[in-house]
């Protein structure tokens, strides 16, 4: 009897950020794609069983906070097995923003990879995503705070950004400076063609410029010049590797959506009574961000009733001082709706950044994060910051997360999946500086879950 093909996934994806990934993870949920998270790199054999399970897989790694010369070791072995998978798609998710520079989550080096890995194709890159405010013009970027829309390397917080200021809009030269590559780029007047003549133009771009891009920069300005992008990324090719924020998922969720098969039933997940997955109890919110939306959202909590416990990134690091913020939070969640403990309020707040303060504010909350749950009856925690959520993720040894609830764009509340109690079920949102409404913290303790299903907790 002939050997039954192994089963093909249907995207996957690598996310250059924890938070980044769970966006990802929320726009093929929302196609209806049955979708994983995994906080590491699969083994094949691994791979090969959650294919049969799940539509789209994607590893949440932590390259955006990596200098450029230790991306290789993190992003090079995700981009292969993923690709062994065989999906049609396999996306290095980048943030929106585009944020990167030569020294730090250079975009320009993960072309680079994926090239060694996939061939030597141009890259698609498309970092639009309207739904967010973030849109791309004739190769220029744009990015929307507090309704306006600025030119990025005019927008107040991302043309100031800690560690990967923007000071270029056009993507090209952006990504310019990040590789040697040429690189191109697939204009707004692309979209208003026929299809046919669309692909032509853009087959025309890959094969006839010259000099031959490294990759081409997509334009989107709506939501229907994704799925127009990638209509055009997908065609004619059994697999592609492309750089794209959530825009690049949404549009190729909505492409791959029809055609993907129902996944097989996997074994069934462990029933929990009403509200064990997290409902009710004090919420516990870690922010290791400096955003001003992130600090709006810590103020609201504040203001209606909620603890808020200062960890100093420059003393925090020691076990007095930490100890001292682990009782502090103990006390607030046996008395409050819920307590936020945090390094900044924003660009000006309080925080005096060291030469290095993740390598000590991810263990730092990972551990509060587990004192709480352990201790304290929390099951819902949100992590705020998208390079202290990788290293909080991390510091738990969670291995895995599926969406419980979408409580708005860019915003999901997850599932973990871990191979000890008591994190296994603990629902979490992994935030971005950026993403969330003012009163997002409170809506966290109101969420209701999602149905219950089939969960990977990542026991082996």
């Amino acid at each position: 009897m002939a050997e039954a093909p192994a089963p093909r996934l249907a995207a996957a994806f690598y996310g250059d950020d924890v938070t980044g990934s769970t966006d990802a993870l929320a726009q093929y949920h929302r196609a209806g794609l049955r979708s994983l998270l995994l906080f590491g790199t699969p083994g094949a054999a691994e791979l090969r069983e959650l294919a049969a399970r799940y539509d789209v897989i994607g590893v949440a790694g932590v390259a955006r906070s990596l200098p450029t010369d230790r991306m290789e070791d993190e992003v090079g072995p995700a981009l292969t097995a993923l690709g062994a998978a065989g999906p049609r798609l396999v996306q290095y998710k980048i943030c929106s923003t585009a944020d990167s520079s030569p020294e730090v989550g250079s975009l320009g080096r993960a072309i680079e990879i994926g090239r060694t890995v996939f061939g030597r194709a141009p890259v698609p890159v498309l970092a639009a995503q309207p739904e967010f405010g973030r849109y791309t013009a004739f190769g220029h970027h744009f990015a929307a705070e507090a309704g306006t829309v600025h030119r990025l390397d005019r927008q107040p917080t991302m043309s100031r950004h800690p560690v990967t200021p923007m000071t270029e809009a056009d993507l090209r030269l952006h990504l310019g400076r990040q590789t040697s590559l040429p690189i191109g780029s697939f204009d707004l007047t692309g979209y208003e063609l026929p299809r046919d003549q669309a692909r032509i133009r853009y087959l025309r771009l890959l094969s006839e410029a010259e000099p031959a891009p490294g990759a081409l920069v997509f334009d989107a300005v709506t939501q229907a010049h994704l799925v127009r992008a990638a209509e055009l990324i997908l065609a004619g090719r059994s697999q592609v590797y492309a750089l794209g924020s959530g825009g690049l998922s949404h549009g190729v969720a909505t492409r791959l959506a029809p055609a993907a098969a129902p996944p097989a039933p996997g074994p069934p997940g462990v029933p929990r009574p009403p509200g064990a997955s997290g409902a009710g109890g004090p919420v516990l919110v870690v922010s290791g961000s400096c955003a001003p939306r992130t600090a709006e959202q810590i103020r609201h909590a504040l203001a209606h009733g909620w603890h808020g416990i200062p960890l100093d990134p420059e003393d925090g690091a020691s076990p007095a001082a930490l100890a001292r913020v682990r009782d502090a939070t103990l006390r607030a969640l046996a008395r409050a709706p819920g307590a936020v403990v945090h390094t900044a309020l924003g660009p000006l707040g309080p925080a005096r950044v060291g030469p290095n303060p993740l390598s000590f504010i991810g263990p730092a909350l990972a551990h509060l994060v587990a004192e709480a749950v352990a201790h304290a009856g929390v099951r819902r925690v949100v992590v705020a910051g998208g390079d202290t959520a990788g290293r909080v993720i991390r510091a738990l040894g969670a291995r895995s997360a599926e969406i419980d609830t979408l409580l708005g764009p860019g915003v999901a509340l997850c599932r973990l999946g871990a191979a000890h109690a008591p994190l296994d079920g603990v629902r979490i949102l992994l935030k971005g500086g950026q993403a969330g409404e003012a009163d997002l913290f409170r809506r966290v303790g109101g969420a209701e879950p999602a149905p219950p299903g089939p969960r990977h907790t990542g026991a082996r």
